[in-house]
């Protein structure tokens, strides 16, 4: 086991030797989730087996990582946990995709060497919500809601209590 994060991999090589790595990468060194975040600060905990079963190879492991976004509700930062569990087969052309176990996503392997943080990347972008929010009610959201209610609640005193009491005046009194 590996507990520095080497930069670039050979994933067949390491699916062959059964090589299982731990560690962190940096978030700002993700550059394709720069537009996504408020905050590139921070680390994402990877863990990644490689291993081999017969001809396939495959990656199995986990990212972690606690992303600064923006909220849709009140625009405000929201901190987003993400857990993206990464299962992919390595493939080296697409015909083998439909060869894979159920449940394995094809990476295609067209050169030796790859970028592990690409990978890491790839599992964490699929794994972000497409609208990021608190849990709980935003703050902003309920101010603003509070204050519409005071707006309703002085209409409200405005308004006759009964709409039909203007129609009272125009029914003959003698009637019943």
């Amino acid at each position: 086991m590996l507990d520095r994060l080497p930069e670039i991999i050979d994933p067949l090589t390491f699916a062959e030797r059964r090589i299982e790595l731990k560690g962190a990468l940096k978030i700002n060194t993700l550059t394709r989730l720069d537009g996504l975040l408020l905050d590139t600060s921070g680390v994402v905990d990877v863990e990644l087996f490689f291993n081999k079963q017969g001809r396939h190879a495959f990656i199995d492991g986990l990212a972690r990582a606690s992303l600064n976004m923006q909220c849709q509700n009140c625009l405000d930062v929201v901190s987003v946990p993400v857990k993206a569990t990464i299962k992919l087969g390595l493939i080296t052309a697409m015909e083998y995709a439909d060869r894979l176990p159920e449940g394995y996503e094809p990476l295609l392997i067209d050169e030796d060497k790859m970028l592990l943080k690409e990978i890491v990347e790839d599992e964490l972008l699929l794994a972000l919500p497409a609208f990021p929010k608190h849990d709980n009610p935003c703050v902003k959201f309920e101010n603003r809601s509070s204050d519409l209610l005071v707006v309703a609640k002085a209409d409200e005193q405005t308004k006759p209590k009964n709409p039909f009491a203007i129609l009272a005046k125009l029914k003959p009194t003698g009637e019943q």
